[in-house]
């Protein structure tokens, strides 16, 4: 299992995987906005996506839990 977390304090502006997904390591997961900048969090591994924490829209806080994969 790994985690997924955010780096800094956003909004969640694109969720590119959904439960049941297999991402390959350095895939975009999820796409950030902070200070009107996007920034782009990538998957440290491969693996099978187990859940997806957050949706569109929502604020995360920095070591939030965004992604687990199995």
């Amino acid at each position: 299992m790994a985690d997924i977390v955010s780096p800094l304090d956003g909004k969640v502006v694109n969720v590119n995987v959904s439960v049941g997904d297999v991402v390959e390591e350095d895939d975009e997961v999820i796409v950030l906005e902070a200070l009107k900048m996007e920034t782009p969090i990538y998957a440290p591994q491969g693996g099978k996506v187990a859940s997806v924490n957050c949706k569109e829209g929502d604020n995360v806080t920095e070591n939030q839990v965004l992604v687990v994969l199995e």
